[in-house]
């Protein structure tokens, strides 16, 4: 639930803020509160009881696409790591509803993270299966969406969001 600063609730309601200005209804947002998956950068979650929720979640909604990290989690981020690790296994063991598929965002060195367009180039030549660029506009609105998240609003999440090449520029790979 995000209660990592015992702030559970308010990043809640954050979440819902930034998802509502998304297009993403409150009640296409599902929040997980389990004792054995904290909130908690250093924590790696346990991957079957992971890809049991997010299983649930994939066939309660009927989705046929799912957007995740990679296994450097974007940022080295253990839980995020972790939910790579639910998807792959997921994907491994064939649980997946037919049809049902992954991509996981790639992450990139520090350079790479912070040189903002100048990452497109790059990207254009790399191999991925897919590349999303955003517009101007889409830009600004993923900014507004970040800073719905106040409470998580630290000197470097700023610095995130003027230079990150992930608020302009993602490359994704088919799991």
């Amino acid at each position: 639930s995000g209660n990592y600063y015992n702030q559970g609730e308010i990043r809640k309601k954050e979440l819902e803020q930034s998802c509502f200005l998304l297009g993403i209804p409150a009640s296409d947002v599902t929040v997980v509160d389990h004792r054995d998956l904290p909130d908690n950068p250093a924590v790696e979650w346990d991957t079957q009881l992971l890809a049991a929720f997010v299983l649930k979640h994939i066939e309660a909604n009927n989705i046929n696409l799912v957007v995740t990290f990679d296994a450097g989690g974007v940022s080295g981020h253990a839980n995020h790591i972790s939910l790579y690790a639910a998807l792959r296994y997921l994907h491994s063991e064939r649980k997946l509803p037919e049809g049902c598929r992954v991509l996981v965002l790639e992450s990139v060195n520090l350079f790479r993270k912070y040189i903002s367009v100048l990452d497109v180039p790059v990207s254009c030549l790399l191999p991925r299966d897919a590349l999303f660029v955003l517009t101007e506009e889409e830009t600004e609105q993923a900014r507004r969406a970040m800073r719905c998240h106040h409470s998580q609003l630290l000197w470097f999440r700023h610095i995130y969001m003027l230079f990150s090449r992930y608020m302009v520029i993602n490359s994704l790979r088919l799991l």
